[in-house]
């Protein structure tokens, strides 16, 4: 079809939809009332109050049933909070694990051999099952000789073991020492020798590593695994004087025990959370009881849960975003199906050909998400229109942009939901209602898509580690872009004044500053690091702040922006401000970019850019340009790939409306895909910078001499 004929037929399409709405239009504005929609859209979700130093503002909410539920209830710990959990849901479907019926290899059209997994339904435990597991594994671990307050590792992916084990740590008042299973095994061993455990929680998968690993952990002489429901796990090979349980035998041991409960008191250690560890080794963040059971609270009362919501599990259980989530989950009676992203859709690697993925079987309402993964399914899902034709692509880029222009005004679609969206709604199985999105920030071009396109609020937060998690949070009807929500009811969040990168609490036309959060969320400190700890948190106003390093500002509606970051900021010769992070956030939007880094030195008048390009897109290039070998060394040194590739990011830049000083004036491919394991990024796939440098430092002053 020519572009005549493409654009002509597309024309009548618009002209019908346009006499469709007029129509239409008294019907829907009976049914839909979207006056109603867009006074909630506009509310002042926070207001400024006087609280010491800068500017600080508020959630001036009504306080929600749930919270007052849990006060009378005199709810104060982890232990109580998940006690009272299952007590209050007995027989309800809690966690579910889907059996996986066989692996096997599938060969590729490529002649590539894939594992896949033959899988078969859930099978899930009530909160009754959960509850008496989590107090037999607590007091297994009493007969095995751990003792009350002394800290225990988990270091294993998420699944219900995971939770459940941690859940019977805080019935006897053992700290729990949390690590990404994505970790190098200098951070692992950092994490597992600086808290001096002598028992670790891990599982089959990761269990291979400590026949390295504990030659380095002098102190450990207990290792507890979660088995794997194929294959049996190995004990050869290991560390002489190593006690070795499976899960299940420590729970047997625990049912057979005499021991009792001791409960933590509010101000114990219920966490000791090792971050990611983006400027160096990872820093351990020391959460009481008291902070967790507040951070539940405020994004309890921010996501509206309902009771017959169905959770989708499988972000890291050691990040405190998942942490939270599914422990909310857990208070309002949520049953959450455990996945990974490897099972998630019919389309994921691991799952066999014509076997439904996890969403498909469990149809979730509700699942939390990071930017990483939302990108990935944007660009997937355009990847997959761009392969039906022009045709079909541009009445998909007209249904998208017409769903947003009505959505924006209050108003749903529900002709152009079925007709353009349903197939990508089925991709997470249908029910979709909220997705909450954190731990870092989120494209505009990917907000609007994946919020127009699955049909549900996509709800932005701010959060860290040192905050619980808890920050701020987008309620369902803000539908704007680069902001992520009000402050919760927990917490206050004040700017302050940097005067070394320009950011004033009196900039106009909105006031600018370092973020500091101040409320009960906000952590103890960090674990053996007195220096640090005394830099980042302060207490005033009769509560405990914290130093952020991030600087926002605040919309008329008291929502916040997160602008900045003080470790990102570049100066350039001619004094122009760069955000790297924020010129990154757009630039990964660019279909072709698997990752990338973007740096800048302020001897110099422009930034360039450091990229791993997505492989297929890397050779549908090559071959457009007449290229015969495909190797992906030789591809990433070619000078016409990298030409084309740095145009394609201008333009993604441009599109973004990013400043001529913030577009990369040259660019170096990498070959090498970026993991953990290359120490190029972290485990939650936070770029360490310092660490790029350091590799590509030839590359840079190439880019900079050209």
């Amino acid at each position: 079809m020519g572009d005549a004929a493409l654009n002509l037929g597309i024309s009548i399409v618009k002209a019908g939809v346009c006499l469709y709405d007029i129509i239409t239009y008294p019907l829907y504005a009976l049914v839909q009332r979207p006056w109603q929609e867009r006074h909630l859209m506009n509310r002042k979700r926070a207001v400024e109050v006087g609280v010491g130093e800068g500017i600080c503002f508020h959630n001036n909410d009504p306080p929600h049933e749930f919270q007052v539920e849990i006060r009378e209830a005199k709810i104060t710990t982890m232990e109580s909070a998940l006690s009272y959990a299952c007590k209050k849901h007995k027989n309800k479907k809690a966690m579910g694990t889907r059996h996986i019926l066989m692996e096997f290899e599938e060969v590729q059209k490529s002649g590539k051999v894939f594992k896949k997994y033959e899988l078969g339904d859930y099978s899930w435990l009530t909160y009754n099952e959960v509850d008496k597991m989590a107090t037999n594994f607590g007091r297994g671990l009493r007969a095995l000789g751990h003792q009350s307050k002394e800290n225990i590792v988990i270091f294993a992916e998420t699944r219900k073991e995971w939770l459940i084990s941690a859940m019977g740590c805080f019935k006897q008042n053992f700290p729990l020492c949390t690590l990404y299973a994505t970790l190098g095994d200098e951070a692992v061993v950092h994490g597992i020798n600086e808290t001096e455990v002598r028992h670790i929680i891990t599982s089959h998968e990761l269990l291979p590593k400590f026949k390295t690993l504990l030659a380095k952990c002098p102190n450990v002489t207990h290792i507890t695994y979660f088995g794997d429901q194929l294959k049996e796990t190995s004990l050869d090979g290991y560390k002489a004087g190593i006690v070795f349980n499976s899960f299940e035998d420590v729970i047997k041991k625990g049912n057979n025990s005499s021991f009792s409960d001791e409960p933590p008191r509010e101000d114990d250690t219920a966490i000791i959370m090792y971050t990611s560890g983006s400027t160096g080794a990872p820093k351990g963040v020391i959460m009481s009881h008291h902070n967790l059971v507040n951070s539940i609270i405020g994004y309890a009362v921010g996501l509206n849960i309902k009771r017959d919501d169905i959770y989708l599990a499988y972000l890291p259980l050691a990040h405190v975003l998942e942490l939270m989530a599914e422990s909310m989950m857990m208070m309002f009676g949520v049953p959450m199906g455990y996945s990974t992203p490897l099972t998630m859709t019919d389309r994921s690697s691991k799952v066999k050909r014509g076997c439904p993925g996890d969403c498909s079987v469990l149809k979730p309402t509700m699942m939390a998400a990071v930017p990483l993964i939302l990108d990935r399914i944007y660009k997937g899902i355009l990847d997959k229109v761009a392969a039906q034709g022009p045709w079909l692509g541009k009445l998909f880029e007209f249904g998208l942009e017409y769903k947003l222009n009505w959505m924006k005004r209050g108003w749903d679609t529900p002709i152009c939901n079925w007709f353009v969206f349903r197939k990508v709604r089925a991709l997470l199985g249908g029910r979709l209602r909220i997705m909450a999105v954190g731990g870092a920030p989120l494209s505009p071009d990917t907000h609007n898509f994946v919020r127009a396109s699955l049909g549900v609020p996509v709800l932005q937060g701010y959060g860290l580690t040192e905050s619980c998690g808890c920050a701020t949070l987008m309620d369902q009807y803000d539908l704007t872009t680069g902001q992520v929500g009000a402050p919760l009811q927990v917490c206050d969040i004040k700017l302050v004044n940097w005067e070394e990168g320009n950011y004033r609490i009196t900039d106009k036309p909105r006031p600018r500053g370092e973020i500091v959060i101040g409320g009960s969320n906000i952590a103890v400190g960090y674990y053996k690091n007195p220096k640090k700890t005394k830099e980042d948190f302060f207490d005033s106003d009769g509560r405990r702040w914290f130093r952020t390093g991030d600087i926002g500002e605040f919309g008329e509606d008291g929502c916040l922006m997160i602008i900045d970051r003080k470790k990102d900021l570049v100066k350039l010769q001619f004094g122009e401000y760069v955000s790297l992070g924020k010129v990154e956030s757009e630039l990964k939007v660019c279909p072709s970019v698997e990752n990338i880094c973007v740096y800048g030195e302020s001897s110099k008048n422009n930034i360039v850019a450091i990229m791993s390009p997505v492989q297929k897109n890397l050779e549908d290039l090559a071959r457009s340009l007449g290229k015969k070998d495909l190797r992906r060394e030789l591809l990433c040194m070619d000078d016409d790939i990298n030409k084309a590739l740095l145009q394609e990011l201008v333009a993604t830049g441009k599109k973004a409306k990013l400043e001529r000083f913030e577009l990369p004036t040259a660019l170096f491919l990498t070959s090498e895909l970026w993991t953990p394991d290359t120490g190029l990024v972290t485990a939650a796939f936070k770029l360490k910078r310092k660490s790029i440098q350091v590799k590509y430092q030839d590359a840079i002053n190439r880019m900079y001499a050209s």
